[in-house]
């Protein structure tokens, strides 16, 4: 089992910043696709960023490419979602998962190991 663990949610003023970060508790994960998704109040969950095993490929979803980028180092197993020019549109629960394979899938099937997630608040 791997355990996720995602941090740096808070809230923040609207045109703000905010840097999440994402372990996993077992190195094999460097080897897997790392993705974000989040879920507001009422809504689905829905995909945000995916990252492939060796940082080559990256996905976003429209409404957060220009503004969000993912990231991830590979020596310390840590994968990042910089966010920046916040909305409150953004408000949600924002979840890490790690991959079932190396690809930067934008699906919920294609990850296997969840994080417990962390509140992201963007004022207005």
């Amino acid at each position: 089992q791997v355990q996720v663990i995602e941090s740096g949610g808070g809230l923040v003023q609207a045109g703000n910043s905010l840097r999440l970060s994402c372990t996993a508790s077992r190195r094999t994960a460097t080897n897997n696709g790392i993705g974000w998704f989040r879920q507001a109040p009422g809504r689905e969950r829905e995909f945000v960023a995916a990252i492939a095993w060796n940082g080559g490929t990256r996905n976003y979803h429209q409404s957060v490419k220009d503004r969000f980028t993912i990231s991830r180092d590979r020596a310390s197993g840590t994968a990042y979602l910089q966010m920046n020019l916040l909305k409150p549109e953004d408000t949600a629960v924002y979840y890490c998962a790690i991959s079932r394979s190396a690809v930067a899938g934008s699906t919920a099937d294609s990850y296997q190991y969840w994080g417990q997630g962390t509140q992201v608040t963007v004022s207005s």
